[in-house]
C-alpha cells in the first residue's frame, strides 16, 4: 500500500477531544501544534517545543509517557493485583489469547495519536512502533496483521495508521505482515463515537478472514484499544480461519477509571 505524503501542515479545528484531557489544557496544546508541526525538521519536541534529541519528543516529554501498570490482565491488560487474569476475563473470556500494550492512552499519547489518525503525520507512526518494540518484549508469532480499515474510511484518510506502525514492528522483529489476511467488508460508525455498550453490536460481523490461519499465532496491531470489541471481533474471525493463538498488540490502552487512579 503506497504512503500517503505527511502533511507539513496540521489543522485541529476539527479534532475531536481527547476525553482524558483537561479542556483547557488540550485547547492550549492544539493551538500550538500547527506552528510546531513544522518543527520537526528542525528537532522541536511535537509536544512541547523544546529541543528534541529525535525529531519528535524531547527528553522531558518522553520522560511522560505514561507506562501501563506493571500489573495488568494478561488478556485485556486492565490493571490486576498480582498481574493475574481480572474478572472480566475470566467470566466472559474474549477470543483474543493475550494483549501487550505499550502505554495507558492520556496525555501526552492522545494528542499523537489524534494527529497521525485524523491529520496524517505519519512519522507518529515508526515513533510509536519504535517506543511499543522498546517497552515491550519481542512476541513468537508467525505473523502480523494490522486491523484493517473499510475501504471507504481507507480512502477517505489515504491510509491505514495500524498497517504503518504494523509495518515497522515487522521489520523490527522479523515477522511476516499480512496485508490481505483480513478485511472489513461492512462500513461501520466510528468506535470513538458510541458507549461502551454499543461497539460490540456495532463491530459485529464487520470482518471477514480471507486466507487460511490453520495452527498460526497471529499478532494483530493497533494504535488503541479502549474496549476490545474490535479486536475481539477481529480474532473472532481469524480463529474461525484457523488461527490458533492471538495477541493483541497495541501501542496504547484505555484504562478503567478506578477512582482512586
Amino acid at each position: 500500500m503506497d504512503q500517503a505524503h505527511p502533511r507539513t501542515d496540521i489543522v485541529l479545528s476539527n479534532c475531536p477531544k481527547p476525553r482524558t484531557i483537561a479542556a483547557v489544557k488540550l485547547s492550549a496544546l492544539f493551538s500550538s501544534l500547527a506552528k510546531r508541526s513544522r518543527g520537526w525538521l528542525s528537532q522541536a519536541c511535537f509536544i512541547c517545543g523544546m529541543k528534541s534529541r529525535d525529531g519528535l519528543l524531547c527528553g522531558g516529554c518522553l520522560d511522560e509517557l505514561p507506562a501501563l501498570p506493571i500489573e495488568h490482565c494478561p488478556q485485556c491488560a486492565v490493571p490486576a493485583a498480582g498481574g493475574q487474569y481480572c474478572g472480566a476475563c475470566l467470566t466472559h473470556s474474549p477470543h483474543y489469547d493475550a494483549t501487550r500494550a505499550a502505554f495507558e492512552y492520556r496525555f501526552p499519547l492522545e494528542p499523537m495519536v489524534i494527529a497521525l489518525k485524523y491529520h496524517a503525520q505519519l512519522p507518529i507512526a515508526p515513533f510509536l512502533a519504535r517506543m511499543m518494540m522498546e517497552a515491550i518484549e519481542p512476541v513468537e508469532a508467525d505473523c502480523i496483521i494490522p486491523l484493517p480499515l473499510h475501504p471507504k474510511r481507507l480512502a477517505e484518510r489515504g491510509f491505514n495508521q495500524s498497517a504503518e506502525i504494523a509495518r515497522c514492528i515487522s521489520r523490527g522483529w522479523g515477522i511476516p505482515m499480512m496485508l490481505d489476511a483480513c478485511e472489513r467488508d461492512r462500513y461501520t460508525q466510528p468506535q470513538a463515537s458510541l458507549t461502551g455498550s454499543d461497539r460490540h453490536g456495532n463491530v459485529r460481523g464487520a470482518f471477514r478472514g480471507t486466507r487460511d490461519l490453520a495452527g498460526l499465532h497471529v499478532v494483530v496491531v493497533d494504535d488503541v484499544m479502549t474496549t476490545g470489541s474490535t479486536l475481539d471481533e477481529v480474532a473472532r474471525v481469524l480463529k474461525a480461519r484457523g488461527a490458533s493463538r492471538v495477541t493483541n498488540l497495541v501501542a496504547a490502552r484505555t484504562l478503567p477509571n478506578f477512582g482512586s487512579r
